[in-house]
């Protein structure tokens, strides 16, 4: 929290700030390069100690409007606060109560972890005494302890990712911006630094995520907002967005593809949808209401109806599945 920052012999220089308790709030954004729209009334909210997700593919805007968040670009049109500070009329002081992690490590692969850490500190002004002690901190908890006089050379990508987004903490800020920060992770690097970020926000700091990882949305934000050619199409929480695709899915693998046709007869009385069928896999999906009962009856129909199956699974839709009915298109077919 920016109330923990140091002031007086901790910090070298400039006046302590005295922000407000307001997380992030931005309306209609809009910007645009060479005449053409990169983001296009884009409005979001971010109440202190909660995680807002922005998701969409490559090239949906998101980048463009986390530069105008932390004041690295200007919006063309609309509004936007951090902590209670204009993202342009007081960008200095957005500057001194946010942290950022962008797509790529920035850290210097030349220097120790502890080294870019100090370097990081310098660039906030802060003093030597409180770098020192709040590296080793960070260090710690980010697991990097025993590597922290390594060269950034011998750090594998998920150390990297790691000691970025502890570099963005040095100043503990009030707002942290993540911009696609499990990209290029492995999955179990991935999942580690989800784990990271729960323990952040559990600490009481406001993060706005940026992600094409669907699944990366949805474990952690509370809110999502998804963008589309650099357009919200859609704002709520992950079962929110699900309901809009129409309820759960009753998937069955049939014993032999001979039988589709009365699986599907079969599974039509209990379905609140259309039944749809994948020949090749022999595959029966049904759209269904009642949760996980809806089973049984799904296994007693099919056995009154002399099909035998080879696998029944039911599933909540994936933020897949709402980007392809909010869109029309996949994720990954986005411009």
């Amino acid at each position: 929290r920016m109330s923990d920052l140091p002031s007086g012999p901790e910090r070298q220089r400039g006046p302590r700030l005295v922000a407000s308790n307001a997380g992030l709030v931005a309306s209609n954004l809009g910007k645009r390069f060479k005449k053409r729209p990169v983001v296009r009334d884009v409005s979001v909210s971010v109440q202190r100690g909660e995680v807002v997700g922005l998701l969409g593919p490559n090239g949906a805007g998101k980048t463009t409007a986390v530069r105008i968040l932390t004041t690295l670009l200007q919006p063309d049109a609309g509004r936007a606060s951090v902590a209670g500070f204009d993202v342009v009329k007081k960008a200095n002081a957005v500057r001194r109560v946010i942290g950022l992690t962008g797509q790529y490590a920035a850290v210097d692969e030349y220097l120790t972890g502890r080294e870019n850490l100090r370097m990081f500190g310098d660039l906030y002004h802060l003093a030597p005494a409180f770098v020192k002690e709040r590296s080793q901190e960070l260090l710690e908890r980010f697991d990097l302890a025993d590597a922290a006089d390594r060269s950034l050379r011998t750090y594998s990508g998920g150390m990297r990712r790691r000691l970025d987004l502890a570099a963005s903490l040095i100043a503990k800020p009030k707002v942290l911006f993540l911009d696609e920060p499990t990209t290029g992770l492995d999955p179990r690097s991935r999942i580690g630094l989800w784990e990271v970020i729960r323990d952040l926000v559990a600490d009481g700091t406001t993060v706005l995520l940026t992600t094409q990882y669907l699944e990366e949305a949805d474990q952690l934000a509370e809110e999502i907002v998804v963008i589309d050619r650099g357009r919200a199409i859609a704002t709520g929480t992950s079962d929110q967005l699900k309901d809009q695709v129409g309820g759960d899915r009753l998937e069955v693998v049939v014993g032999s593809a001979s039988v589709l046709p009365t699986a599907v007869d079969a599974l039509r009385r209990i379905a609140s949808g259309e039944v749809s069928v994948n020949a090749d896999q022999r595959r029966v999906t049904a759209p269904v209401t009642g949760g996980s009962t809806v089973l049984v009856d799904a296994v007693r129909e099919l056995d009154t109806a002399g099909v035998s199956i080879d696998d029944v699974v039911l599933r909540r839709p994936t933020l897949d599945d709402v980007f392809l009915t909010l869109t029309g298109h996949a994720a990954e077919e986005g411009s």
